[in-house]
């Protein structure tokens, strides 16, 4: 199993707080404007169809927005779009925008390996993605233990265990999310080490993670591709917050009217087991 880093959009906001308060001791007069390079605004499509375990899935929402500088408080949503998806069996299955940016289908139906194809046609341009609604084996149980961190304290841990499905190739996501965490902590693992075993996940969080908090977990089974993408992605939000990408990351959405003019975001489905945890 290959457990990789999570988003590291803390860390992102602590290195921004630091350079701050050096900069507010070195020279509390000097006012320091730093410019940071901005790219080309493009079309950002959050395309996730997720469906939970225990539920019909037909409710499913995408977003659409644009890229926006990085000190912008807000995201420009992009409406009087055109959304729908259609299956392998040709079942038209369409959203309507319900707020700003926001599209909503509820009458989705969700085939574990069918083929779902996305169409987009937003600002005089079409897009087109496609992708399988990838399976996922349910969580079986969480423990929870108290284990010593680097530093020797201890800290809450939290395990959870699921069954790998054997003689396949399996990838996943799994976020964490709670009131003590700014962003979804999110990771990824395949099973190149544990295919058909019982695999055993565990997060902690050496500060906050207190008996009385509720960690939410979403365990989600997703594509080879998309486990790629999503490699990319964690990897360079591990960097520096004013680095520049060393590339633009492509993933399935491609713009079937200007080809150079892609969008962001990945078109993917999943099926998904949740599980609220209530921390003892």
């Amino acid at each position: 199993m290959q457990r990789l880093k999570k988003y590291n959009f803390i860390n992102k906001l602590l290195i921004l707080l630091s350079l701050l308060f050096v900069q507010f001791f070195s020279s509390c007069e000097e006012t320091v404007n730093l410019d940071l390079e901005t790219g080309e605004t493009r079309l950002v499509v959050d395309a996730e169809i997720i469906w939970q375990k225990g539920t019909t899935g037909n409710e499913q929402t995408i977003k659409i927005s644009k890229t926006a500088p990085y000190y912008n408080n807000t995201t420009p949503k992009v409406s009087g779009a055109q959304v729908r998806i259609e299956n392998s069996d040709g079942d038209v299955f369409t959203f309507n925008e319900t707020s700003p940016g926001s599209y909503v289908c509820t009458n989705f139906v969700p085939v574990i390996n069918m083929n779902y194809t996305l169409y987009v046609t937003a600002e005089g341009q079409s897009f087109t993605a496609v992708e399988k609604l990838t399976s996922v084996t349910p969580i079986e149980k969480v423990e929870q233990a108290i284990v010593p961190d680097f530093g020797g304290e201890d800290v809450i841990e939290l395990t959870f265990y699921y069954k790998d499905p054997a003689n396949e190739v399996n990838y996943y996501l799994t976020d964490y999310q709670s009131d003590f965490l700014l962003f979804p902590e999110y990771e990824l693992t395949d099973d190149d080490l544990f295919n058909g075993n019982e695999v055993s996940t565990r997060f902690s969080d050496e500060d906050k993670m207190k008996p009385g908090k509720t960690v939410h977990i979403t365990h989600r089974g997703i594509s080879k591709n998309f486990y790629n993408y999503m490699n990319l992605i964690l990897e360079i939000y591990g960097g520096s917050p004013f680095s520049v990408p060393p590339g633009n990351i492509r993933g399935n959405i491609v713009n079937t009217t200007n080809t150079s003019d892609f969008a962001f975001g990945y078109f993917r489905l999943c099926e998904a087991d949740k599980v609220a945890y209530l921390v003892k």
